[in-house]
């Protein structure tokens, strides 16, 4: 079954998906999914976009248990779209290729208690009843798509996959509850060494931001009274309250939010409000037009050098050249004639690699002159000189001509020298020499053209979260929330059993809110004496008073509890 939803996804994407695995889900994560759900849909219902709600209900998020996200996809297939499991984290171009190809990836862990509030690495809360339910709405569907689209042709920088790295160990072992202190603030310090070593911001970078500041954290409407629409606010209890205060800065919307940069890990001291939906399909269109893949030439060549990955060359022929460029050189008149890269380098026409130009034949490299050119014979076996208009030279025996089906030619050349202004650019003793035609560089997009033959690169790295080990007083909690849990069903709930568990749980479990608030929720709604409820409470004060930072979520409990 599983493999079945994969079947068809690029064979380097499939790495990503993994098995839910529900029955990993222990009570307490269901008490904290039910205790999110009920705060935010109160919550949004009054500030969220109108489409929030009914996309609950369309998606089949329930409150009361963690949805099945195979349940999700079966759901939103109605919108276009179908929901897979990932772990954690997944790599940003992973995650836009995955939903350019209409795949709503779900973190498919589950926040600890701890971070209730606010979780630093994402979650089924954040994936679940953040993203899948604004999908509904068809404009921001389609501007997600177009997003997708235009962020996967983005140059990703190695600066920006170190950078990545960092912030997904950091958040991984922030909500670890087995991490350590001293592994944390190791994280933290390496993270804020890997920010301020940063050069510049790739298009990935900038539009990152976008996403951020949009599909994450975006709000929609009235600047001074907007709604939210981010799945990182719409699945953050506390977020999405702080957000529409005050102490955080609304600005409006506009190309400039890609200069705004955020910290993953921390609320946001600011955030921009879009009029609608159809404003982002502006925005993003205004920043496509400044990409590599649109303006291609000098521009274009300078992103991928300084990105220092892998990225995909274009020529007018139809040539994709995919590797690590390193150099270029151009005329007088800014034309580009000869392009050189340092890393296995693959060739493709129509995405497609073509045969004998793989990574591996190309094992330390590539380069090859560009622009109009004449050459003494076509015949294969002569002895040639190929002369280009911007004065390169080549001179060898022409071993091969491969033609292409658009009548794009590679020339294969052995016992080669390349030349220009008397600098040697190829010589004999390299191998062959095979050169492509072509006159312009028409675009330049990140990654490999074709992915799937061109393999791994290291900005598809799959890792895992790793499964929680729990410890024996761990589980008594879990079993204490199992029980309290089944008490919502049973019909004949009596004082005695609230009030023996109450006291068991003040002994074993005393700093455990979230229990209590169940026990009180229990107590409220089977019309249990007030002493009981009194004393219930009086022990959430207690630990409120033992720890100011429960005190919003406890206050928030208790009042649910009276609902």
């Amino acid at each position: 079954m599983f493999e079945n939803h994969t079947q068809d996804l690029p064979e380097h994407l499939k790495k990503y998906i993994v098995e839910q695995n529900y029955s990993r889900y222990t009570p307490q994560d269901q008490a904290v999914w039910r205790y999110c759900l009920r705060q935010l849909k109160k919550f949004l219902s009054v500030h969220g976009h109108h489409s929030y709600l009914m996309g609950l209900e369309k998606t089949g998020i329930d409150v009361e248990t963690i949805p099945k996200i195979s349940d999700i996809s079966e759901k939103i297939k109605e919108f276009g779209w179908r929901a897979l499991p990932v772990s954690g984290f997944i790599p940003p171009a992973a995650f836009m290729e995955l939903q350019s190809l209409s795949v709503l990836p779900i973190a498919s862990d589950m926040r600890t208690i701890d971070h209730l509030l606010y979780t630093p690495a994402p979650d089924i809360v954040h994936e679940a009843a953040g993203h899948a339910p604004i999908l509904v709405d068809p404009e921001y569907a389609d501007y997600l798509r177009q997003y997708s689209q235009i962020a996967k042709k983005s140059i990703i920088s190695k600066e920006d996959l170190d950078l990545y790295e960092a912030i997904r160990e950091l958040s991984d072992l922030k909500e670890n509850p087995n991490s350590t202190a001293d592994e944390i603030l190791k994280c933290e310090k390496n993270l804020i060494e890997i920010s301020k070593s940063m050069t510049h911001a790739s298009e990935a970078s900038q539009l990152s931001r976008m996403n951020w500041w949009t599909a994450e954290y975006g709000l929609i409407g009235d600047l001074k009274n907007p709604k939210i629409f981010g799945a990182g606010l719409l699945s953050s209890v506390g977020e999405s309250k702080w957000c529409l205060s005050e102490k955080v800065r609304k600005i409006p919307l506009t190309i400039d939010c890609i200069q705004q940069g955020y910290d993953i890990t921390e609320p946001q001291p600011q955030l921009f409000v879009t009029p609608d939906f159809k404003n982002l399909v502006n925005v993003l269109n205004q920043f496509s037009e400044m990409m590599a893949y649109k303006i291609g030439g000098k521009q274009g060549l300078d992103k991928a050098i300084q990105a220092k990955s892998v990225n995909t060359v274009q020529l007018d022929s139809g040539f994709q050249i995919s590797g690590v460029c390193s150099d270029y050189i151009f005329d007088s008149n800014k034309n580009i004639i000869f392009i050189k890269f340092i890393s296995p380098t693959q060739i493709c026409l129509n995405d497609t690699e073509i045969s004998g130009q793989d990574k591996y034949y190309h094992a330390h490299g590539y380069s090859t002159p560009i622009g109009h050119f004449s050459i003494s014979s076509e015949t294969v076996g002569d002895t040639v000189t190929t002369k280009y208009d911007s004065g390169f030279e080549i001179h060898g025996l022409l071993k091969n001509i491969f033609i292409q089906k658009n009548g794009a030619k590679i020339y294969r050349y052995s016992n080669a020298t390349a030349t220009y202004l008397n600098q040697i650019y190829f010589q004999p003793d390299w191998g062959d020499f095979d050169v492509v035609t072509g006159n312009t560089v028409t675009s330049v997009f990140g990654g490999p053209a074709d992915r799937i033959k061109y393999g791994e690169t290291t900005d598809f790295v799959a890792k895992r979260v790793p499964e929680s080990i729990y410890t024996d007083e761990q589980r008594k909690l879990f079993q204490a929330f199992q029980n309290t849990r089944d008490f919502r069903t049973k019909p004949d709930v009596t004082e005695n059993n609230i009030s023996e568990i109450f006291k068991s749980y003040q002994n074993l479990f005393s700093k455990e809110w979230l229990l209590f608030i169940e026990l009180l929720e229990l107590s409220i709604k089977n019309n249990l004496s007030e002493n009981l409820i009194t004393e219930i409470k009086i022990h959430l004060n207690k630990i409120k008073n033992q720890n100011s930072q429960l005190s919003s979520v406890i206050d928030d409990g208790i009042a649910f509890a009276h609902e």
